[in-house]
Order: structure tokens, then C-alpha cells, then sequence
């Protein structure tokens, strides 16, 4: 997608110095991609630290041995 942005010329110069591109509309488009990666990595972050996620205990066997895991203990209890 094409757009139009104004970016001051010694920001975007220091942007291409930092991603190492060429010209501008890559360097560009790398930052935007790298902010949205990071912002959502933030959230899902936030949502583990709250608890979002409800993982039920994982299932043993008779054994006592986690059936999730197929590898076997290496000091067996």
C-alpha cells in the first residue's frame, strides 16, 4: 500500500542508518512492522502477567509421569 507521510529528513537518515537500508520506503516499512511486532508482544506479556491464559494442569499417568511429555525423567523420582 502507497502512502504519503512527513518524515523530518535527519530522522528518516538516522532510521536508514539504524536498519541499514538503502532507500527510504524499506526502512520505513521495517520500522512500522518492528513497532507493531513489538507493541503486540508487549500486550501478550501483559495478558500472561494478568492471567489471561488458564492452562489446566497437565495429565499423569499411574506412574506419576507427565503424559505430555514423552520423555522419560532423567533422575526418576
Amino acid at each position: 500500500m502507497r502512502i504519503t507521510v512527513d518524515i523530518e529528513d535527519d530522522v528518516l537518515a538516522e532510521l536508514m542508518k539504524i536498519t541499514g537500508d538503502k532507500n527510504k520506503s524499506p526502512a520505513v516499512a521495517r520500522a512500522v512492522t518492528e513497532f507493531v511486532r513489538r507493541k503486540q508482544a508487549r500486550e501478550f506479556g501483559r495478558m500472561i502477567r494478568e492471567g489471561v491464559f488458564d492452562y489446566p494442569d497437565a495429565p499423569t499417568d499411574p506412574s506419576g509421569h507427565d503424559a505430555a511429555n514423552p520423555v522419560p525423567p532423567l533422575y526418576p523420582d
